[in-house]
């Protein structure tokens, strides 16, 4: 199967397409319940598989690793990978373009950041100069086959903003990303400059960005939304909870089944389902 040739019709078609950020094969497993794609987040595996923030800890095979458990499990699904600044050398990126083709992943994201990066809606982000980014975008675009790839840019000041947004819509980059805009206005004029290239926004809760619709995406020519978190931050909100409420009933577990709760049944009967999954003749795992 061609996982970026397939990304890439999604992408092109009408409509804004929504990929949902998955921390680990658990939340992966709930979320290919609602949506066929996915978006393996900086900022989620970095907190799932290292409990850090989202500032430069993440070593590249671990991530390559990830990938590789998603696409065995979710053979159909679209697989969208951050590379984040691909590991600072041009070519670790390139090779780390290469590992995740050959495993089928669907596409990547690279940022301009240097180091210490930040997540791409935090203060403090640095960004290289254009030049050597571009260099560095080139080299991964020579490198991969049929991978999609995003172009990002992490620029906070106005004008360089848009200078870049224009330069990487020039480029052999599939879609456009420009992290952190901060209104509709910032969207439209970005839209603006790059022209008919695909553009890329994304949402995560608490962030810069303002919280639109698919709809209203779609409005304004968005034609990809990633969710970096949802699932990383409804995670820890229910753990929270639920630590909260043993602790208040002494250590007594809550019922299961017609109560709602999540018990060893449904959690075995949806990770069940991933088995089958690659094998589409087989029937589905009774619920």
């Amino acid at each position: 199967m061609r996982y970026g040739q397939a990304l890439r019709d999604e992408v092109t078609a009408r409509g804004t397409t929504p990929l949902i950020g998955v921390h680990d094969m658990y939340s992966a497993s709930i979320a290919a319940e609602h949506y066929n794609g996915f978006f393996v987040s900086g900022f989620g595996f970095a907190a799932s598989h290292y409990g850090l923030p989202d500032i430069g800890f993440i070593a590249w095979p671990d991530m390559v690793a990830f990938a590789e458990r998603l696409r065995g499990a979710f053979p159909r699904h679209h697989l969208l990978v951050d590379i984040d600044d691909g590991y600072v050398d041009p070519e670790v990126a390139c090779h780390v373009v290469r590992r995740l083709e050959r495993i089928g992943a669907s596409g990547v994201i690279l940022e301009d950041q240097k180091r210490p990066r930040r997540c791409g809606h935090a203060d403090g982000k640095l960004v290289l100069p254009l030049e050597d980014y571009l260099e560095k975008l080139n080299l991964v675009l020579a490198t991969r086959g049929d991978l999609l790839v995003v172009a990002r840019t992490d620029a906070t000041e106005e004008a360089d903003i848009l200078r870049r947004a224009a330069a990487l819509a020039e480029t052999d980059a599939d879609v456009v990303l420009v992290d952190g805009v901060r209104s509709v206005d910032w969207i439209r004029r970005i839209r603006k400059v790059v022209g008919d290239k695909p553009l890329l926004f994304n949402q995560i809760a608490g962030g810069k960005s303002p919280r639109l619709s698919l709809t209203e995406l779609a409005e304004l020519g968005i034609d990809v939304a990633i969710y970096s978190t949802p699932c990383l931050f409804a995670a820890h909100r229910a753990m929270e909870t639920a630590m909260a409420e043993l602790k208040f009933a002494d250590g007594r577990l809550p019922a299961t089944g017609d109560s709602g709760e999540v018990g060893v049944r449904e959690a075995t009967e949806l990770l069940a389902r991933n088995i089958d999954r690659p094998h589409p003749q087989r029937a589905a795992v009774p619920a």
